[in-house]
């Protein structure tokens, strides 16, 4: 990954996640500050893992899956795993 200025580069897997994470939000009509709440994170910090500008750990995606009422693998693959 390169960077300009220091600035690190975007993990592409943690924009695939973030990218997931928002729409999932949004089709289940839940807010940010609700997400946030039942991930023990700032909305504002729910919103740069939206952008894929922040990671999310293991605890964080199992506790946005079960908010969203989602399998795991909805935030980790666009391919279900049964």
């Amino acid at each position: 990954m390169g960077s300009i200025h220091r600035f690190p580069g975007l993990d592409p897997a943690d924009v695939a996640v973030g990218t997931r994470l928002k729409q999932w939000r949004q089709v289940r009509g839940i807010g940010t500050d609700a997400l946030a709440l039942a991930l023990h994170l700032s909305p504002e910090q729910v919103r740069l893992a939206e952008a894929g500008r922040a990671h999310l750990n293991s605890l964080q995606i199992a506790a946005a899956t079960a908010c969203l009422s989602l399998p795991v693998w909805a935030l980790m693959s666009d391919t279900p795993a049964y």
